[in-house]
């Protein structure tokens, strides 16, 4: 079910006529950001306390961006089955495969701005990239190649193109689509492994990852998945880049909709148990681009953020409300709720597996809720604002400004 991109970056000189350095790249195309689950959960949970019994009213459409029969799309069905049942409404799912993935795209975009030439393996062209006739501009540029093929794996064949050129560095966005245990482990491990390995064979001396800053404080099954590549990566003794971003403007968009149609915002406790400095995709992508030719960059683990403060559940609400001219309206989720589905979810799982791996969503879906995407400082025991470094000009405002005038997804 992962739809990535891999593909062949070559730096030029400014005329575009003189090959600096070759670089192999990952961008994957349609990551899932476990930070939303959390929003997906507090949704559900907030629909069964106050006003519940005139939810839903009709049927419920269930969109999943993701290819039918995918490790998402199979748990996501059960689940609309069950809730089906229990609210007496029909829940249907609909597939919508490509619809995320902005983070690998800013980093192509990113790569082509700096006059690198890409060429990119992917199973299906993402739409947005698609270049049109006659249309000038990055993603139209001469310089970015498509290639289709499977990028979960090394290609069988390295002397066909464009495997047939040396490569010097791998950069990879490529993530596990569900967060769960299975899915974690081929991807954010595995694959990673496969391609570490192809690489070495090949002479690259060079590798960029794209991480998550979750990972400093362990508990679930894809923050050790990629603790475990990040392991391997630096006892490779290539040079690398091990990119932690804090979290996702499009992560933290989700209840957008929601409060536009006069519905309050939803937050777990208080709304201030957590914060974070959200990075936009394109200054990620930036970022990551940067990683290739920037020395303070290599042999280093790079937590980064956007700009600004830290921002709450809580102070997001009321930047939203500002934003539409209208008074804060919040609901409260208790964290109880959340545990005590997690109990029932993980003594089901003992009898079924499906059940099992409901726990560890609703797992994920509580990391998110009760812990800071910040440096963690392990003396102090604490999350450090302050110490949490950030890059950017693109802030969180500014986003919901355009969700909200129509011109962002």
């Amino acid at each position: 079910g992962q739809e990535v991109a891999v593909g062949t970056v070559v730096a030029q000189d400014r005329q575009g006529a003189v090959p600096v350095f070759r670089a192999q790249i990952f961008a994957q195309f349609g990551a899932l950001g476990q930070q939303g689950f959390a929003r997906i959960v507090g949704e559900f949970v907030g629909r069964g306390g106050a006003g519940a019994q005139d939810y839903p009213s009709r049927s419920v459409r269930i969109i999943v961006p993701f290819s039918a029969g995918g490790a998402v799309d199979g748990p996501t069905r059960a689940v609309a089955q069950e809730l089906g049942k229990r609210l007496g409404q029909s829940f249907v799912v609909e597939n919508r495969p490509g619809a995320t993935g902005t983070i690998g795209q800013a980093t192509v975009q990113a790569l082509l701005s700096h006059g690198h030439e890409v060429v990119c393996v992917v199973r299906q062209i993402p739409q947005r990239l698609m270049p049109k006739p006659h249309e000038t501009g990055s993603v139209a540029s001469p310089a970015l190649i498509w290639h289709i093929a499977d990028p979960l794996h090394p290609p069988m064949n390295s002397e066909d193109a464009p495997f047939d050129q040396p490569l010097d560095a791998i950069v990879s966005c490529m993530a596990s689509r569900s967060g769960m245990p299975k899915d974690a482990w081929a991807v954010d491990c595995q694959a990673h492994l496969d391609w570490l390995a192809w690489a070495k064979s090949k002479g690259v001396k060079q590798f960029v990852v794209l991480s998550a800053i979750c990972v400093q404080k362990p508990k679930l099954a894809f923050q050790h998945a990629k603790l475990a590549f990040e392991k391997a990566l630096i006892d490779s003794g290539l040079n690398y880049s091990i990119v932690r971003p804090t979290a996702f403007y499009k992560s933290l968009s989700g209840q957008v909709a929601r409060v536009q149609q006069g519905k309050p915002f939803l937050v777990f406790g208080r709304g201030d148990l957590t914060a974070c400095k959200p990075i936009a995709d394109e200054d990620l992508g930036e970022y990551m681009a940067l990683c290739l030719i920037d020395v303070h960059k290599h042999r280093a683990i790079l937590p980064i953020g956007g700009p600004g403060h830290a921002i709450t559940p809580l102070a997001q609400a009321d930047m939203l409300f500002e934003l539409i001219s209208k008074p804060p309206k919040v609901r409260h989720v208790p964290l109880v709720l959340l545990d005590i589905i997690i109990a029932s979810l993980r003594f089901l799982g003992f009898f079924s597996r499906q059940w099992s791996d409901k726990a560890e969503l609703a797992c994920i879906g509580r990391y998110y809720a009760t812990e800071s995407m910040l440096l963690w400082d392990s003396q102090k025991q604490a999350y450090d604002e302050e110490a949490t470094p950030t890059f950017g000009q693109r802030t969180l405002r500014d986003h919901y400004l355009k969700l909200l005038d129509g011109e962002a997804k």
